[in-house]
């Protein structure tokens, strides 16, 4: 049996006013991972959710947290978002600068490790680290908004990535995040993805619950 593709709602999508509940749907839902995306304002344009929200996020979900970390200077935080209760923690090719050093710090605060690529970073990128990453997360948008239209390159650096993982005989988790919806979700799958983040095709839909039933299945069947 192959295994599980997973589905991990992007929580920047989700209604902050009515925060607990979107949790809870999440909880009760097919989905697998909670997906956390924070932003500086810095290395993108737009200023998200930070340490208090995330600490009192974690109070309430009962799935693992996917934190992907759109900053500058990662490093710094990183004990700090082990602390907070990450069970992933992304940090971007582009932002660090000593990438190894990165990832050892990540996995020595008892985390699994990712790195995540803008749309225009080459998947060669990590062709000297494959074998120490746990998930590679491709931008297929670009990042700083949700709600984006997907970057139809995003199909051949999947592939792309596929190959240099099995080449390494590597065990790294694809995970694909910006405008994943039903349309695109089972060709990304077949081009060799494991992890769909979906933000705004989830939380927008009249029942998002169902939705990430609908989703899961789609790309498990």
């Amino acid at each position: 049996m192959r295994d599980k593709k997973l589905v991990a709602p992007s929580m920047l999508a989700a209604d902050f006013g009515n925060l607990a509940s979107d949790i809870d749907m999440v909880n009760q839902s097919d989905a697998d991972w909670f997906h956390l995306d924070v932003m500086d304002g810095v290395f993108v344009p737009n200023i998200s959710f930070g340490m208090a929200v995330i600490k009192a996020m974690a109070k309430h979900t009962s799935k693992p947290l996917d934190v992907h970390l759109m900053i500058v200077d990662p490093d710094r935080y990183i004990q700090t978002f082990a602390d907070l209760g990450a069970d992933v923690l992304t940090v971007h090719v582009e932002a660090c600068t000593h990438l190894h050093r990165s990832l050892q710090s990540i996995k020595a605060a008892g985390m699994k490790a990712g790195v995540a690529l803008n749309p225009h970073t080459p998947v060669s990128d990590l062709s000297h680290t494959i074998a120490d990453i746990d998930l590679v997360c491709l931008m297929s948008v670009n990042p700083g908004f949700g709600g984006q239209s997907f970057i139809e390159a995003t199909y051949q650096k999947v592939r792309e990535l596929r190959a240099l993982i099995d080449a390494n005989d590597a065990s790294t988790l694809i995970e694909i995040d910006g405008g994943v919806t039903d349309q695109n979700a089972t060709q990304l799958i077949d081009a060799g993805a494991d992890v769909l983040v979906a933000g705004s095709y989830v939380f927008s839909a009249a029942d998002p619950s169902s939705t990430i039933a609908s989703l899961s299945a789609q790309i498990n069947s």
